[in-house]
């Protein structure tokens, strides 16, 4: 598909982390806080433009990582969860922007060649791209401008997974490009250090 408009990296890190006992978007991983990892594989894709969505202690957060040119977006309402990170990062992203790459902040090695891979399988007709590991859906996903209204009305977007397999989202294997495995513990978070899948 040839693109006409910008496309935007939506990286999604507003949680609280619970599990992981507070502030784990900059526990240190390999060297960086975690959430610089999947900011660095968002900087490193085609997309025109990146954005870091965060609630819970932002200020914090922000002043933590290496943003990398990344715009940051507040998320008020970041306790109702994930689909409230979405609408504020989609409320975000300009009118002019084509079509957003949703990753998740504690993913630290999806790798920018699955972005790119859903970026090229791009179709006119088809509105939700989903990379997809062993058989289980997982991240990037790619959501074109026509699905940025009705995900973004709070009640359309309580439950993005199943209204984007509504809107005939199409899956495409990336289990060749990298480990989806995210980091919701401490325990989690050594294994990933030792060179370990997390889950």
């Amino acid at each position: 598909m040839e693109r006409r408009e910008r496309i935007v990296s939506i990286v999604l890190a507003a949680g609280a982390s619970a599990r992981f006992g507070g502030r784990k978007q900059l526990a240190p991983l390999r060297g960086r806080p975690l959430l610089e990892h999947a900011l660095a594989a968002a900087m490193a894709t085609s997309t025109d433009a990146s954005l870091v969505v965060l609630g819970a202690e932002a200020e914090a957060i922000a002043a933590g990582v290496e943003l990398g040119g990344a715009k940051v977006v507040r998320c008020a309402e970041w306790e109702l969860g994930p689909a409230a990170s979405l609408r504020a990062g989609l409320l975000a992203v300009g009118s002019d922007c084509a079509a957003a790459v949703i990753t998740l902040g504690d993913e630290p090695f999806v790798s920018p060649a699955a972005t790119e891979r859903l970026l090229a399988a791009r179709e006119a007709g088809v509105t939700a791209l989903r990379a997809r590991y062993d058989g289980r859906p997982g991240h990037p996903v790619l959501v074109e401008r026509p699905l940025f209204a009705a995900l973004t009305e709070t009640g359309a977007a309580g439950e993005p997974r199943g209204f984007l397999s509504a809107a005939g989202l199409r899956e495409f294997d990336c289990g060749d490009l990298g480990d989806p495995a995210d980091v919701d513990t401490v325990d989690e978070l050594l294994r990933l250090e030792q060179g370990e899948r997390a889950g």
